[in-house]
């Protein structure tokens, strides 16, 4: 026999021996996973069952043995599910906008033609009672007139001779005043003018149109010249000494969302400025097109910094209160179920179904399957998960 027969011998003997030494540790578990064979005892009837001691045994979950060494390998990492406070914070973008509660029409409840304006441009500043424009009318002159004769009529009537007839008249005119009067005060003219006209005997040709807040005037449809007619708009003004934050809350969010929570408000061209608020309310409607529902804060404005129209960044921070929660990683989600692997120590995992409630932080609330204190696998588990599927421990 040459060497290269007796090579081809030896060779062979040593894979025969490999595959030997693989096939016992393969098919030969390290632990018998199954338990030893349930204790039965004999029922009355002669029929031989198992203990309820045995039947726990048998119910016991199986595990997958990932040997130390190997998991230092592979790279497992175990933590413990704790119940703490939990907190989520949801990070959105906000518009400012009007307090709608802050803003004023002005308009006109006569037909007239405007002669004068005092605020001749948009974003004019206007003091309460400062005065906007300078309106003719000759329905409103007519109506002057008219009481101006009534106040005529009542001098003349007191002048009357006869005394029960100069008082009968007397009453019957200042009856009519107070109507001529109470018809001036309806058209929006003060008292103030009107007892100037009563005092000068002459009605004033213009109707002077006072702003009846403070603010800016945001629009501006009166002109010089122009025909107004009832209801007709001529200027909006805006009180910004407060403003709205409004911003979109994602439809799966919405639950967590109360009126009150807090919230950080921050803008890009404030660096370092960060303002407080509260949401004060949640609208009722949700945008079909971005499945998000609007909410509303309130802040001050001092020194009208914030303008309409500007982007700002909104984090909502929600106390969730306690949850028993492990890193989200932990969780293997197959779609219709969740997994967890339990370090069951020595080297066994047990795949565990669990049910998963809020995320936040990079944590998930567990509601079902885990308790407090059990270890569970946060890295490597998809490997521990291949490992479980090769051995049909799960499937």
């Amino acid at each position: 026999m040459n060497k290269k027969n007796i090579f081809i011998i030896g060779l062979g003997f040593i894979l025969l021996a490999v595959a030997a030494f693989w096939g016992i540790n393969y098919y030969a578990p390290a632990k018998d996973k199954t338990g030893p064979v349930p204790a039965q005892t004999a029922s009355s009837d002669g029929i031989q069952r198992p203990t309820a001691e045995s039947t726990q045994e048998q119910e016991e979950a199986p595990t997958v043995d990932i040997p130390p060494e190997k998991q230092q390998l592979i790279g497992v990492k175990t933590v413990v599910a704790e119940v703490k406070p939990m907190r989520k914070i949801i990070r959105t973008v906000g518009l400012v906008e009007y307090d709608e509660r802050r803003l004023a029409t002005v308009n006109t409840k006569f037909e007239g033609w405007i002669e004068k304006l005092h605020v001749d441009y948009s974003g004019k500043y206007v003091r309460k009672g400062e005065p906007l424009a300078e309106i003719y009318s000759p329905e409103l002159l007519a109506t002057q007139q008219e009481f101006l004769n009534l106040l005529k009529w009542k001098k003349e009537s007191a002048l009357v001779k006869n005394q029960d007839v100069g008082s009968m008249l007397s009453k019957d005119a200042q009856s009519i005043i107070e109507g001529a009067r109470q018809r001036l005060r309806l058209w929006d003219i003060s008292d103030a003018q009107i007892d100037k006209i009563e005092q000068s005997g002459k009605p004033i040709r213009t109707l002077t149109i006072y702003s009846p807040v403070s603010g800016y005037v945001v629009q501006k449809a009166a002109l010089k010249g122009m025909r107004v007619t009832p209801g007709e708009k001529l200027f909006d003004i805006a009180d910004l000494s407060t403003v709205w934050i409004l911003s979109d809350i994602f439809e799966y969010e919405l639950p967590l969302i109360r009126v009150g929570e807090k919230a950080a408000i921050s803008l890009s061209y404030f660096p370092g400025k960060e303002f407080s608020s509260n949401i004060d309310y949640v609208y009722p409607t949700i945008a079909g097109d971005t499945r998000s529902a609007k909410v509303r804060f309130t802040i001050s404005n001092p020194g009208n910094k914030l303008k309409p129209q500007m982007y700002t960044n909104v984090e909502v921070k929600i106390d969730l209160g306690n949850k028993l929660v492990i890193p989200d990683d932990a969780v293997l989600d197959a779609g219709k179920r969740q997994v967890v692997y339990v370090d069951k120590g020595e080297g066994n995992f047990e795949p565990r179904e669990v049910s998963i409630g809020m995320k936040a932080d990079g944590m998930v609330e567990i509601t079902k399957g885990l308790k407090a204190g059990e270890r569970v696998a946060s890295a490597a588990n998809f490997l521990i998960d291949s490992e479980a599927t090769l051995k049909g421990i799960i499937k």
